[in-house]
């Protein structure tokens, strides 16, 4: 579960980038964009909570 909350939230982040970079930089809202950085922040934090960062309690 704690995976599908990682895409949503990586999804509904990417939109947001998307949206606020596309729009200062003056061009056209690309969802090919969005799905790439999805992939990339969702693996990024799967790689960084499961595997690098480690509790030691």
């Amino acid at each position: 579960m704690k995976f599908v909350w990682t895409l949503i939230w990586a999804l509904l982040l990417s939109f947001m980038t998307a949206y606020v970079v596309s729009n200062m930089a003056g061009g056209s809202f690309g969802f090919t964009q969005v799905f790439v950085m999805t992939l990339l922040f969702t693996g990024a934090a799967v790689i960084l909570g499961e595997g690098l960062i480690k509790d030691e309690a």
